[in-house]
């Protein structure tokens, strides 16, 4: 999106729940959808006496976050008492980090319009959510509201970028990449409709060239990619407007209105002193040795952008494809294992992009519970590369073998589905459909080429799609121009 003479910049900060069974600092459940208030205890109430203990699950999610976008990991961190008060925080306070993260100073590229961008992330840091407000219908109308504290202490990362995103397309694209990471580390299952990956966004305009940012607004909440660059979108627009009628950006928390569009402001926004942080006084500082480190460093697995580059390299696919491909550790395994056994990569990309992801996605399955196996695709490719059946065919069966699991070859073989490649059988079925069909023979040789194709339709038809379409359009053009 073009400004004229002025430029948005951006910055994101993402929290992603962590996938583990207890909460951050209890051993309270995680799991989402129980009965309000049921996965609730003294230590995650917030009630006097009791004491956080430190889940260690959390601490190497952290540090596999770190490692794979790029960061340091700091040996030393220490936990902090973010103080606010609000009905949803039962301490009147959230242990969070703040001076002494455990992770800080990575990057992680994106790629957008086939331009390559590095985003540098500020530093990844451990604390526990907050409860939920549960209102009355409409947040603005709502009479009252009900606190439910299943959500209190759930252990988070906070990932907070640097300014460096110049368009709402920028932020989506770091925002798309970013979940495809934790998906990937297994570490988040990334549903942003339940609230376990969602975002905060700052934004600010400045005119072009100039260095120095801007007074930034702080958008909320934002739960969608689409209500990300929609929000970004209108705000960008908001703030320039404002300057050109001779207005002041203010500093505050703003909340987007999906139904209208806009954003409307919520409150001042909050400076970390406001917060007043200090040492949370209940938890040891952190410590994180090398061999930790580098335990955690070697269970790693490989990322999407370097898998998206040695797709293209190794496999000679287009970025397009790729893109797809990449974007799930599942649909990644799930190519390279049919490209083991039938090694002709592009046209595996084509079936799984075309064939096997309409499939998984209205069922909602992943690539693992597919009821097509890598091995039955190969085979099903295999008949259709060796002529045993065409594409028409393979793809008229496809839903079929993937619903049954059935193998591919069995089924063509059980339904009589062999593709005909006999000369003789293809010319007699063609003589007996010129013969039909005299007035569109005569108008085909007066020049009307395109009835070439309503022939091949009445031989195919004839033939019900067995025929080899090569050896068909050969035999039937000689004959038609005979």
């Amino acid at each position: 999106m073009e400004y004229d003479d002025f430029e948005g910049v951006m910055g994101l900060e993402v929290h992603a729940h962590l996938l583990t069974d207890s909460k951050l600092f209890c051993g309270c459940s995680t799991k989402f959808g129980a009965d309000p208030n049921s996965h609730t205890c003294p230590t995650c109430m917030g009630l006097p006496g009791a004491l956080p203990v430190l889940n260690k699950k959390v601490v190497d999610f952290a540090v596999k976050l770190g490692l794979a976008l790029h960061c340091g990991i700091n040996k030393r961190s220490i936990f902090a008492r973010k103080n606010y008060f609000y009905p949803d925080l039962p301490k009147g306070y959230q242990i969070s980090q703040y001076e002494e993260p455990v992770c800080e100073n990575g990057y992680l590229d994106i790629s957008l319009g086939g331009i390559k961008k590095r985003i540098r992330i500020k530093r990844v840091h451990m604390e526990e959510d907050a409860g939920k407000l549960v209102h009355e219908g409409a947040i603005e109308s709502s009479s009252y509201s009900l606190v439910d504290y299943n959500r209190s202490s759930i252990p988070l990362l906070e990932i907070v970028s640097e300014p460096d995103m110049g368009s709402p397309e920028e932020a989506t694209a770091y925002l798309k990449m970013l979940r495809d990471v934790l998906l990937y580390l297994e570490i988040c299952d990334g549903n942003m409709e339940e609230g376990s990956f969602r975002c905060d966004a700052n934004v600010s305009v400045r005119k072009k060239g100039a260095e120095e940012l801007g007074t930034r607004a702080e958008l909320k909440n934002l739960n969608s990619f689409r209500f990300v660059e929609k929000s970004l979108e209108y705000e960008i627009k908001r703030q320039i407007e404002l300057i050109r009628k001779g207005g002041t950006v203010v500093q505050e928390t703003r909340l987007f209105n999906a139904d209208e569009g806009i954003t409307y402001s919520m409150r001042g926004k909050e400076e970390a002193h406001d917060y007043r942080y200090f040492p949370e006084p209940d938890l040891l500082p952190l410590i994180i040795d090398d061999k930790w480190i580098e335990d955690i460093r070697k269970g790693l697995p490989e990322m999407p952008m370097e898998k998206m580059e040695r797709f293209m390299n190794v496999y000679g696919l287009p970025k397009y494809d790729v893109e797809i491909l990449a974007s799930s550790a599942g649909v990644s395994q799930y190519f390279e294992e049919t490209v083991g056994l039938f090694q002709e990569p592009k046209t595996v990309s084509n079936w799984i992009m075309t064939e096997l992801l309409r499939e998984l996605k209205d069922g909602n399955v992943s690539p693992k519970d597919s009821p097509l196996s890598p091995a039955h695709l190969a085979e099903l490719l295999s008949l259709i590369k060796d002529g045993t059946i065409n594409i028409k065919i393979g793809k008229e069966i496809f839903l079929e073998i993937y619903k049954s699991g059935a193998s591919p070859k069995s089924l063509v073989e059980k339904k009589g589905l062999v593709q005909i490649s006999d000369e003789t059988a293809i010319g007699s079925t063609i003589d007996a459909v010129i013969a039909r069909f005299p007035k569109e023979l005569a108008e085909f040789k007066d020049g009307k080429e395109k009835l070439l194709g309503f022939f091949v339709g009445q031989a195919m038809k004839e033939t019900k799609g067995k025929a080899n379409p090569k050896l068909l359009n050969e035999l039937l053009l000689k004959k038609l121009k005979g």
